[in-house]
């Protein structure tokens, strides 16, 4: 390092020994150090942006990879997709994805179609509509026959 100064302030006869001396040392120190101590303060007061998620991002924590779960992108508003199909590529935060379109709960389209834009950051997942495998429970009477006992005794 010494020798590229020394080689850079050759062709200049006017600076002197005292200057490039200083200037030698004054590029030794800021090598040498790597943050100042008010830098790393004023980094630390600042809190760091948290990433959003793409829809498979979001989805490689639900239960089957969001197969039946709802989600919607956050700028949309009461529009979701109920992920019916998903072809994850190899490294699994990017591919394709199939769904049902819903609007305000209701079911839109009867076909899966396939959902735009799921590799943009901004998916979020919906808790509050229905659930996969969620079903309202129904009552059965039983029915009193008598030849049905007899049919599993026998």
């Amino acid at each position: 390092m010494a020798t590229a100064l020394v080689n850079r302030a050759a062709p200049n006869p006017s600076i002197g020994l005292w200057r490039l001396s200083f200037n030698f040392f004054r590029n030794l120190s800021t090598a040498t150090s790597t943050q100042k101590p008010n830098a790393s303060s004023s980094a630390s007061k600042k809190p760091k942006r948290k990433k959003k998620k793409n829809l498979f991002e979001v989805a490689q924590f639900l239960p089957n990879w969001g197969l039946g779960y709802h989600m919607a992108k956050t700028h949309w508003s009461d529009v979701s997709y109920q992920i019916t199909k998903i072809n994850l590529y190899k490294d699994g935060r990017h591919g394709k994805a199939w769904g049902l379109a819903h609007k305000n709960g209701l079911l839109a389209a009867d076909a899966p179609k396939k959902i735009s834009g799921v590799h943009k950051r901004c998916w979020r997942y919906i808790p509050h509509l229905s659930k996969p495998g969620e079903t309202t429970p129904t009552l059965v009477k039983p029915t009193e026959n008598v030849s049905k006992p007899e049919a599993q005794v026998a």
